[in-house]
């Protein structure tokens, strides 16, 4: 189940709910018992492999505005 990162206007605090993406664009609380929360945007970290492979290194030729790698 997704968790969703809340930030309280009220209060300041900020807080996470997991709730069904179906549920994602409903109304939460603050923990104190505020309604004036927003919802905040995640950040996601994005690796290939595990995280511990090296990213691929770039392949030779190719590129450039006629394909030869260099200015035409």
């Amino acid at each position: 189940m997704p968790r969703y990162d809340y930030r309280c206007r009220a209060c300041g605090a900020t807080f996470e709910i997991s709730r069904p993406m179906r549920e994602a664009a409903d109304p939460a609380a603050c923990p104190q018992g505020h309604d004036d929360t927003v919802k905040l945007l995640s950040t996601v970290a994005v690796t290939g492999r595990g995280g511990s492979a090296p990213a691929p290194a770039p392949s030779a030729g190719g590129g450039g505005c006629c394909g030869g790698g260099g200015c035409c």
